[in-house]
């Protein structure tokens, strides 16, 4: 049998529960309400050394992220807007992708992409999911017809984390079912049946 089609997402600010994040969690939970499985890496797993082709060897943080990207059948991603683009602890995270450029399904080859951006009023939402959307068509991805854009300036989340924005919700939602469906179709397809756990490497 094959298994659940499984999700990476990563994102968020060095804030906790910033409105990235909890965004984040929102999209990945729905993710796993259609039958995904899922692994979110927040800010505190993208504190990486910067990205250095045929640097040093990586150490465990990366090696997870890489290891979880490889097998991925579809990515979430989620940024705040900083200065009109994406936050550099994300970019930085992405540039880790190059270590797949020799796999068979180069860098995100064949993976739907989601986004998620937030932004302290509306002008750097659209700037910052161009700049996401331009980033995943260089990495072979597949961004998702729908993106969520979040005006931080607003009151999306109560204090238990939960999305109380109806609009802002249904964006979430409909992402993560774009990539849970595209996800789902990629697994079938490859006939995978077996996943090593993101847990298991060091």
């Amino acid at each position: 049998m094959v298994e659940r089609p499984f999700i990476v997402g990563l994102g968020g600010t060095i804030r906790e529960n910033s409105s990235t994040e909890l965004a984040l969690k929102h999209c990945l939970s729905a993710a796993e309400a259609l039958g995904a499985d899922t692994v979110i890496f927040l800010a505190k797993d993208l504190d990486l050394p910067m990205y250095g082709h045929g640097g040093s060897a990586r150490g465990e943080a990366a090696t997870r992220l890489v290891h979880a990207l490889r097998q991925a059948d579809g990515v979430i991603l989620a940024s705040p807007g900083y200065h009109g683009s994406i936050s550099g602890l994300l970019k930085n995270a992405l540039d880790y992708v190059e270590d797949l450029r020799a796999d068979e399904a180069a860098y995100l080859d064949g993976r739907a992409v989601g986004c998620i951006t937030s932004a302290y009023g509306a002008q750097a939402i659209g700037t910052t999911i161009v700049a996401m959307r331009t980033i995943i068509h260089a990495l072979r991805g597949w961004p998702t017809p729908m993106a969520a854009g979040i005006n931080s300036a607003d009151k999306i989340f109560d204090a238990e984390g939960r999305c109380i924005d109806g609009n802002v919700r249904s964006q979430i939602e409909i992402v993560a079912n774009q990539v849970f469906d595209f996800a789902t179709m990629r697994r079938a397809h490859l006939g995978r049946r077996h996943r090593e756990p993101v847990s298991a490497v060091a």
